[in-house]
């Protein structure tokens, strides 16, 4: 059919049984001054009240093309046919097909049976074609972060001048060579935005010429909601509708979208035992049950809630194996003192709980003690450094410290005695670090030590551990942990982001995957994100979201997950 010059249509989908959100969308689209409306089709499932979505189609003369759930239900199947493949993802999907199934007429039924699966029409000189998953398949999921070469390929097997559809419930826009794509998102439950709306599209059309604009649509979630649990639906489903997360579903969803989410991974998915691990760490961050069959990959121990931060990498030792090749020779990289009070506060935001404070050797920096001083204000702060320069300005500066709340000194002592100490960090180094953590004890610092393990000193534990324990430090205040091969190092266990967890790291470069490879001249691979200029430096909001799609593109296909390198006490 071949209609006007210019026209304007409003096109919906996933209505998932919410006759609240349709009537909105109805009210909505035409007070924009929207002459024909268009659902994409899936019209049931989620919601509680499927039947009642039947007569707002047909009373507001809505054209429908049918989603996997029309057609399932239409023929009677045992499932959605909703292209999961994950058993967690599959287990919910069957939990909204049966409901769904038991609680739609059979007229309705039967009608859904007469719907086309897709619809090709000329409007306003414009060639649109409707779809519901893809130009590919019925389920198909045509995610936005598709690479270049997916999205023309979905393209090139229709060749229309605009393209919509739905099905993965995300809405977008791309202009894919000459032909505008627009997944309209659903009106069924809201976007894993954190909002309450939902959404849909309202497309210009004249003369040939085609423009789209996505509308975030307000309507009665509280009915939803209500609906929902008096038809005893899931609370975890009814919690989407009440919150704009999702809670279901999750494995489906590609990295880039499910990093812009509030939850990642299934809390089935975390693993355990963490204390019994070759390489982990003592007090992995408890993951509150909260009822939810879904958790946050950040601030469980796949992610823990703990920001690096290097205040500098000039150091007054070059210890052999500094993974991040600190010296007095290195490149002058510093925070500054605003800078860190600024990234404490926005880590507060953020929802960190903890700040390790290191270097490069902080004690170089002038401010050092200004930054603890105020980052222990407001987090748990680990201040890492070599203990060696402890005398006459420092020393004063060290005092202001004394007594002070959420802070822990670490110092690295490697050996009993020098000879195990000096031999990787510098001839008289080791008496200097004791003299430095004595200081420290009788000041009233709290005190940690950590040891780096290499092939000629691993005798050394024990006598290191008697030692410390005679200066009152036992338990977990003394740690061993692991040579890495990185920076100065060539020996070690290799470290990549595919095998430790990310811990957002902060440098005046930018964002790090790892305290462990935050140099990027010697590791590159684990740069999240480099500052654009000295004035402009990514969020560490970013960093977070940046981690987490990293972490989940990584993930192996068994679905294992990585061990927790050992790089704080």
């Amino acid at each position: 059919m071949i209609l006007e010059d210019a026209l304007k249509i409003a096109v919906c989908g996933g209505v998932y049984s919410n006759p609240y959100a349709l009537r909105a969308f109805v009210d909505d689209a035409r007070a924009r001054g929207a002459e024909q409306l268009y659902c994409l089709g899936d019209l049931g499932g989620y919601g509680a009240e499927p039947d009642a979505v039947w007569p707002l189609l047909l009373d507001n003369e809505i054209t429908v093309v049918a989603g996997n759930y029309d057609v399932a239900i239409g023929r009677g199947d045992t499932d959605c046919g909703c292209g999961y493949s994950d058993p967690r993802d599959n287990e919910f999907a069957q939990l909204m097909y049966d409901y769904t199934l038991a609680h739609t007429g059979r007229d309705f039924a039967q009608w859904m049976t007469t719907l086309p699966t897709e619809r090709r029409f000329e409007l306003a000189g414009v060639d649109v074609h409707l779809v519901h998953g893809s130009t590919l398949a019925l389920n198909d999921f045509w995610w936005e972060s598709l690479s270049d070469d997916q999205h023309r390929l979905r393209v090139q097997e229709s060749g229309a001048d605009l393209v919509m559809c739905t099905h993965s419930g995300l809405p977008w826009t791309k202009q894919v060579g000459d032909t505008l794509v627009v997944n309209v998102g659903v009106l069924g439950r809201p976007a894993n935005d954190g909002r309450h709306e939902v959404w849909y599209a309202l497309v210009d059309l004249d003369d040939g010429r085609v423009s789209a604009e996505l509308v975030p649509l307000a309507y009665d979630w509280q009915a939803q909601a209500a609906s929902m649990r008096a038809g005893g639906l899931p609370e975890a489903f009814v919690e989407t509708v009440e919150t704009g997360w999702w809670t279901t579903c999750l494995e489906v969803v590609p990295p880039y979208e499910r990093s812009l989410g509030r939850y990642q991974l299934y809390r089935s998915a975390l693993p355990t035992g963490f204390e019994d691990a070759p390489v982990s760490w003592a007090d992995a961050p408890e993951v509150v049950d909260d009822g939810l069959p879904v958790v946050p990959l950040f601030g469980s121990p796949m992610f823990p809630p703990r920001l690096w931060l290097y205040t500098n990498f000039h150091c007054n030792l070059a210890c052999s194996y500094c993974s991040v090749a600190s010296s007095p020779q290195a490149r002058r990289r510093s925070l500054g003192l605003e800078r860190v009070k600024a990234l404490v506060d926005e880590a507060v935001v953020e929802g960190f709980t903890e700040v390790y404070v290191t270097g490069g050797e902080p004690f170089l920096e002038p401010d050092i003690v200004e930054m603890v001083l105020y980052a222990t204000e407001r987090l748990d702060v680990v201040l890492l450094t070599n203990g060696m320069l402890y005398q006459g300005w420092r020393l004063e500066q060290l005092k202001r410290l004394a007594g002070r709340e959420r802070l822990v000194l670490q110092t690295s002592i490697d050996a009993a005695s020098a000879a195990g100490h000096d031999v990787n960090r510098g001839a008289g180094s080791w008496q200097k670090a004791m003299d430095g953590l004595r200081l420290a004890v009788d000041l009233g610092l709290p005190v940690r030590v950590g040891m780096t393990s290499t092939p000629d000193n691993s005798h050394e534990v024990e006598p290191l551990r008697a030692l410390l324990a005679g200066m009152g430090i036992t338990g977990k205040d003394f740690a061993v942990r692991p040579l890495v091969q990185r920076g100065f190092s060539e020996l070690g266990a290799e470290i990549a982001d595919d095998n430790t967890v990310p811990e957002l790291t902060v440098t005046d470069d930018g964002l790090h995957w790892h305290p462990a490879g935050a140099d990027v001249g010697t590791s590159p691979d684990m740069l999240l994100a480099r500052n654009p200029s000295a004035d402009v430096r990514v969020p560490l909001s970013e960093g977070k979201r940046l981690a987490v799609e990293r972490f989940l593109t990584l993930r192996r296909a068994d679905g294992s997950l990585p061990l927790v390198y050992n790089c704080a006490v």
